[in-house]
């Protein structure tokens, strides 16, 4: 159940990380397979960090690719489990995977730039997502996040420089080199969580 772990009455830290471009190696087209699926050097390893410090860390990814018919849900299912067993390597869990199967013109609340799919991670959850970390290398990561009432934060890996440079990014975005580089920033803030 949501919240075992925490103290009676203590805020629950939770994490928002988006898949390609912050954990693992962006590329141009939707990753089809395992073999295809690279960690960002380092990543993981800040996943881990933040599970010590109390983090729950949950993937929201948009996975366009289903709906065109480039992978199904057993071979993404595949490439997320090669995700965990790399990031338990390390010592890293990854509470959960939230992900849109549509296509952008399937209209659904779920693919971000629409909220849906954090909103699901609220209700799984039972938290609010007010000032909640949501980390994302695009656009539409960061005014997902913004909607939903989460902090955006943009990484310079996989899309992240090319966002930067388009503007437009919604108003209290945080730019970070890298994920490590945005633990350093919430390991470095007073033990004050979001408030739930």
């Amino acid at each position: 159940m949501p919240g075992e772990t925490r103290a009676k009455g203590e805020p629950m830290k939770l994490i928002i990380l988006d898949r390609d471009g912050v954990i693992n190696l962006d590329a141009a087209q939707p990753i089809r397979s395992p073999d295809e699926w690279v960690p960002i050097p380092g990543s993981l390893e800040a996943i881990a960090r933040l599970n010590q410090a109390g983090y729950r860390v949950v993937v929201a990814t948009n996975q366009s690719g289903i709906a065109r018919g480039m992978l199904d849900i057993m071979m993404l299912n595949a490439i997320h489990q090669k995700m965990h067993e790399f990031a338990q390597a390390v010592g890293a869990e990854i509470d959960a995977v939230f992900f849109c199967p549509h296509a952008a013109d399937d209209h659904c609340d779920c693919r971000k730039p629409q909220p849906g799919m954090l909103q699901a991670i609220a209700q799984r959850f039972e938290i609010s997502l007010k000032g909640m970390p949501h980390v994302g290398d695009s656009l539409r990561d960061l005014q997902a996040a913004f909607v939903a009432g989460c902090t955006p934060c943009l990484v310079s890996t996989g899309k992240g420089q090319m966002t930067q440079a388009k503007g437009g990014l919604p108003p209290g975005t945080k730019i970070f080199v890298d994920l490590a580089d945005v633990v350093d920033h919430l390991l470095s803030l007073p033990s004050a969580p979001p408030a739930r």
